[in-house]
């Protein structure tokens, strides 16, 4: 950078050839030594002497440093105290040199770790001082980072001093990733929460103080991405709180489901459930939706049959509760049999359980007329699902940031990272007030990821107002297909979680998703209880397998997409209705996964290119017999 390129001569670049193959020569003859050596047993000091002439030209050469790692094991054995002090001494200036050549070596500072850690008193004072030389000269230093984390640790360094050591290399350079990222792990660590809050988060007073250090960071660089990604882990929420958030009891299917606020694997040494009906404890299997018995992300809901005659007696009523013995909650709900019809009475945690895991007073039950089933679940708000909930003073303050961030958009409309923030401020404000305006600035988003000028030149009118003259992408460049896609799958995230939200509060189990422009599917977790749902007119390629958690799902619309695979719409029991017009289905046998839907009746398949098969309503009629009306 900035040096001329020195011609050389003929002679010299020959001079320079011979010298790289005696170098060469020299290398492969000293590896095939120390490998013969390693292979034949002969673990001594001469391979330590000829690792280093290799490794203090590459310290990158894993092998080697196994091989230093096993001669120093085999001595430790046979040398003095007095010997085996000066063999570490020696070694430990070595592992200096080395990280001279590569200050960012793997290999070197993986092995001073282990090194380190063998010793029965390390100098870790030591330790902090060649960290704090080494991040002099490169603050970004993501293995010095890494190697400075594990001497704190060892050395038991207050977090108040580390997080003050992040503080002196962040005033010196706001673009430093690891230094922001380590302060996300110290000040957890410096302000705990007490087990009845939700962890993960800062108390209100450091967490402001945060967010004014970061917003210096972003307006002095606005282009350096470090601060922003700080910012968001700063709005972030907090880890879930253990909790049994549904339990539904359905006399027709014999079936009892329970939903939870994070993925569990039942059944194992720590995740047990426990379910007791009628006052007497129930041994059943527990399963996933799919039969798959493992924990996953998406999968939040919990399947359990109940055997059939402890709902089809001629008992009154029965009680169900359900206890989740790790997450120290529980759930119970009473389904009362009368003359033809269900009705319900639920029952949330004991009082001393809900006020000390500071669970959500269950909704009011809803049974449909003629439909044996029952359930009790929290109530599902913004704050507790998918936001924090706000403090007049930390409203206040994202309120101006907001409106900061706005006006940087207007000085740098070309920043990505300024309008993914105010979308983010955004949700965590109020999702619903500003879900307009969101879905324009996701709008003016992936334009500015397209655009070769970003959204136009900024024009005065008036004061600091300013007004943009958006552009269109340039029709030579187009959008990132990795960064359009994350775009527009995060905005179907908030959309569906908006969605929700309203028919939380409408107090319906109809959820109408329609021409949305959707092209991912989440939070199905929460969709236990719909009954209805209409995905149709967007861009889902594909329906997940976390679908098997709406059981009590019977309609589903899916028309008017890009669905080339039906694996998702497994072991839906209560399934009757599948509208799936104009997609990709190609081949009958992708219809294979709705013969596991017993009560499937209805199935509308009309402009999908499988229709042109010759006799395709027959090998329809085959592999789903149980279906009466296809319509193709």
């Amino acid at each position: 950078h900035g040096r001329l390129k020195v011609k050389t001569s003929e002679e010299q670049a020959e001079a320079k050839r011979l010298e790289r193959e005696q170098k060469l020569k020299l290398y492969q003859s000293a590896t095939q030594a120390v490998l013969q050596k390693r292979q034949a047993g002969e673990l001594d000091e001469s391979v330590l002497e000829l690792t280093s002439q290799i490794l203090g030209a590459n310290p990158d050469f894993a092998t080697l440093w196994n091989c230093r790692r096993e001669v120093l094991q085999q001595l430790e054995t046979q040398k003095s105290p007095e010997e085996l002090a000066a063999l570490v001494k020696a070694e430990l200036g070595f592992l200096e040199s080395c990280l001279r050549v590569n200050p960012k070596s793997y290999g070197t500072w993986h092995h001073r770790s282990w090194l380190l850690g063998r010793l029965p008193e390390a100098n870790w004072a030591r330790e902090l001082e060649l960290c704090a030389r080494f991040l002099e000269v490169d603050e970004r230093n993501f293995h010095c980072w890494d190697y400075r984390r594990f001497v704190a640790s060892q050395a038991a360094v207050p977090p108040a001093e580390e997080l003050a050591f992040t503080d002196s290399l962040i005033t010196r350079n706001f673009s430093n990733y690891s230094s922001w990222h380590y302060r996300s792990c110290l000040l957890p660590q410096l302000h705990p929460q007490p087990e009845s809050e939700p962890q993960g988060r800062l108390p209100e007073d450091v967490l402001l103080k945060e967010l004014e250090l970061v917003q210096n960071a972003f307006f002095t660089d606005p282009n350096d991405q470090s601060a922003w990604f700080y910012h968001r882990w700063l709005l972030g929420r907090a880890d879930p709180q253990d909790a049994l958030r549904c339990l539904h009891v359905s006399r027709d299917e014999a079936c009892l489901t329970v939903s939870f606020s994070r993925p569990l694997l039942v059944g194992s040494r720590t995740e047990t459930l426990l379910l007791i009906v009628d006052d007497s404890p129930l041994i059943v299997e527990w399963r996933t939706p799919d039969g798959r018995n493992r924990p996953n992300h998406v999968w939040h809901s919990q399947l359990c049959d109940l055997p059939a005659a402890s709902l089809n007696d001629q008992s009154p009523q029965h009680t169900f509760r359900v206890i989740w013995t790790e997450g120290d909650v529980q759930k119970e709900c009473v389904l009362l049999k009368g003359d033809g019809t269900c009705s319900l009475h639920c029952l949330q945690q004991p009082p001393s359980l809900s006020s000390s895991r500071g669970c959500c007073t269950p909704q009011p039950p809803t049974l449909s007329p003629g439909r044996q089933e029952g359930w009790c679940r929290d109530s599902t708000t913004d704050e507790q699902l998918f936001r924090c909930e706000l403090s007049v003073e930390k409203s206040t303050v994202l309120q101006s940031e907001l409106e900061s961030c706005k006006e940087l958009q207007e000085l740098e409309p070309e920043n990505k990272w300024c309008l993914l923030t105010i979308i983010l401020l955004m949700r965590a404000l109020d999702p619903l007030l500003y879900e307009k305006e969101t879905l324009q600035y996701f709008q003016t988003l992936k334009a500015s990821c397209a655009c070769r000028t970003g959204q136009g030149e900024a024009q005065p009118a008036g004061g600091r107002q300013l007004t943009r003259i958006p552009c269109p992408p340039h029709p030579l460049q187009a959008v990132d297909p990795m960064r359009a896609a994350y775009l527009d799958d995060l905005r179907s995230k908030f959309l569906l979680e908006n969605s929700v939200l309203k028919m939380e509060y409408a107090e319906v189990r109809v959820l109408h998703l329609a021409h949305k422009d959707l092209t991912v599917l989440c939070h199905l977790e929460q969709l236990l209880l719909v009954t209805h749902l209409d995905l149709s007119h967007n861009r889902l390629r594909t329906l997940p397998p976390a679908l098997a958690a709406l059981r009590c799902l019977e309609v589903l619309q899916a028309s008017d997409n890009a669905i080339e695979s039906l694996d998702g719409i497994t072991n839906l029991p209560r399934l009757q209705e599948l509208l799936l017009c104009n997609n990709r289905l190609q081949q009958p046998a992708a219809l294979q996964p709705l013969a596991s839907c017993p009560r499937l009746v209805l199935l509308n398949l009309q402009s999908n290119p499988l229709c042109q098969a010759v006799g395709i309503l027959e090998h329809l009629a085959e592999l789903l017999p149980s279906v009466s009306t296809v319509l193709t």
